[in-house]
């Protein structure tokens, strides 16, 4: 009975799908190294991939609580276990609050800037869930949510927030909302038929073409990014090969087959990382 209660909160925070988890780490990932131009501190770094790994459990657990009502309607969500009847909604809420406690306690290891910041970043992780009953934009507060990571990193690395963080906060809106477009595109149908919106249903059939101008917006904020902090050939060299992940995506969109929007929707993971590679290798090398 434990063992079968455990394994439905393991579901309900997607740990055996943990492209959520990537997604948000690598923009963490890339603010951290450039903050630090290098290795950052390890408690920081510490505090921050385990912080990724609760908050996106925590953004799971509050979204499937806000489509509590929406989930049984979607093929794709219809057995989750808050939609399914396996964890009951109240114990879910229960649990959100567990998991943001503990990353608050989390960041209480980090400088009054970052903590203050996490104030902020809480109010978009919670607030995102519930944007698609009023806007069609739940993409962008999506991006909003994954992209505070990267002022907070650089206030907690640096105690200060550069233009360049700012610049690496837009390029992971842009990104996010590039690629979580591609996984509204899989639930269109059913979320038309229900009244869900989404930038998939606003984009309607210039969806790709505007995915495409978001995704060389993104690499303009990244080149920016990269320009202003002075990195060297593997910097870009990585954005070269990302790009090249882009339009695979492209790609794979094209005929607007559900199984491809999403398979282009995980292809974002190696993107990211492809981008800290070449960070990685930059300060490595050149730094």
């Amino acid at each position: 009975m434990i063992r079968d209660t455990l394994y439905q909160y393991y579901i309900l925070v997607r740990l055996d799908k943990p492209i959520g988890i990537f997604l948000l780490l690598w923009p963490t990932l890339w603010a951290l190294w450039i903050a630090a131009e290098g290795l950052p501190d390890l408690l920081i770094l510490f505090v921050f991939v385990l912080g990724v790994i609760i908050m996106r459990s925590a953004g799971c657990v509050i979204n499937d609580y806000a489509d509590r009502n929406i989930d049984p309607f979607i093929e794709r969500t219809y057995d989750r276990p808050i939609a399914a009847g396996r964890i009951a909604p109240h114990a879910a809420l229960n649990f959100f609050l567990f998991l943001i406690t503990i990353a608050f306690l989390l960041v209480l290891l980090m400088n009054w800037q970052t903590i203050s910041l996490a104030f902020v970043g809480l109010g978009l992780a919670a607030g995102y869930p519930f944007l698609k009953r009023y806007t069609y934009l739940p993409q962008v507060g999506l991006g909003a949510a994954f992209g505070w990571a990267v002022p907070m990193a650089f206030a907690a690395q640096t105690g200060s927030i550069p233009q360049v963080a700012w610049l690496l906060f837009v390029a992971t809106v842009l990104w996010a909302t590039a690629y979580d477009t591609m996984y509204a595109m899989v639930d269109r149908e059913d979320d038309i038929r229900i009244g869900v919106k989404s930038t998939a249903i606003l984009f309607g059939d210039m969806d790709k073409l505007i995915i495409g101008i978001i995704q060389v917006l993104m690499f303009t904020a990244l080149l920016l990014a990269g320009r202003q902090q002075e990195l060297g050939i593997f910097y870009y060299l990585g954005l070269t090969v990302a790009s090249g992940f882009a339009v695979y995506q492209q790609y794979l969109i094209r005929n607007r087959e559900s199984g491809q929007c999403f398979e282009a929707f995980l292809n974002n993971h190696y993107l990211g990382l492809t981008v800290f590679s070449g960070v990685v290798l930059n300060y490595s090398f050149t730094g």
